[in-house]
C-alpha cells in the first residue's frame, strides 16, 4: 500500500458524485492528471468550511471537481465564479454543476483568465480564490488578486511544488519558471501569511493581512 492509498483510507470518504466525475475525467479527457483528486478535494472542502467565504473566484475549472468540492462546503449565501479557457466542454461542465445541485450558485465563464479576471474583480468582491490555471501566468494572477482582495481574504494556489521541479536548478521551462517566480513573490510578500501544504503537487494557502 502506498502512502497516498493509506491517506485515502483514513480521511473522509470521497462523495459518490465526485468519484464518478473523477473516473469520467480519466476516461474521456486529455491530461486527466489536472483533475483535483480525493485527498486534495477533501482539503479544499475543509478549507472552504473554515474560511466561510461570501464569494469565490476559481481560475481553471477543468471538469469541475475542485469547484464542486468548494461548493459543497460553502455557506448558503456564497456564490462561485469559475473560469475555464476551453469552451468546448462548457455545456458538459454546466450540466455537471446542475446535476450536483449547484447550478444556480456557480457561474462558468469561458475564456482566458488573464483577460476575464480584471472585469470580474472590478464587478465583484471575492474573499476566497483558488488558482489552478496557466502556470506561466501565476505571478500575474497573484498580482491581480492581491491588489483587489481585501484583508482577511484567502488565495489558494495549486501545483506550487510542480512535480518537485521548483527545486530543480536545471528546470527552466516557462511553466516551471512561472511557479518558481510566484513562490518567490509570495515568500517576499510581508502583507500576507503563507504556507505550502505538500499535498499532491503542493497547495499554497495565502491569508491577506494588509
Amino acid at each position: 500500500m502506498t502512502v497516498d492509498e493509506y491517506i485515502e483510507l483514513h480521511i473522509d470518504a470521497e462523495p459518490a458524485h465526485l468519484r464518478r466525475l473523477y473516473r469520467q475525467t480519466h476516461l474521456e479527457r486529455l491530461y486527466p492528471r489536472m483533475c483535483t483528486d480525493h485527498t486534495q478535494g477533501r482539503l479544499l472542502a475543509m478549507l472552504t468550511t473554515m474560511i466561510r467565504p461570501r464569494r469565490i473566484i476559481e481560475l481553471g475549472t477543468f471538469t469541475g471537481y475542485s469547484t464542486l468540492c468548494m461548493a459543497e462546503a460553502m455557506p448558503a449565501e456564497c456564490m462561485i465564479d469559475t473560469v475555464e479557457i476551453d469552451a468546448e466542454y462548457a455545456d458538459d461542465i454546466r450540466a455537471t454543476f446542475d446535476n450536483a445541485g449547484y447550478g444556480d450558485r456557480i457561474t462558468l465563464h469561458t475564456g482566458d483568465a488573464l483577460q476575464l479576471l480584471p472585469d470580474l474583480l472590478a464587478s465583484n468582491t471575492y474573499d476566497m480564490a483558488f488558482v489552478d490555471a496557466n502556470k506561466r501566468h501565476y505571478p500575474l494572477y497573484y498580482d491581480l488578486l492581491r491588489k483587489a482582495m481585501k484583508p482577511g481574504s484567502y488565495i489558494l494556489i495549486d501545483n506550487t511544488l510542480w512535480d518537485n521541479k521548483v527545486t530543480d536548478t536545471s528546470a527552466h521551462d516557462p511553466q516551471t519558471e512561472g511557479v518558481k517566480t510566484l513562490n518567490d513573490i509570495v515568500a517576499a510578500d510581508n502583507g500576507v501569511s503563507k504556507i505550502i501544504i505538500p499535498v499532491r503537487d503542493g497547495l499554497t494557502v495565502v491569508h491577506i493581512e494588509a
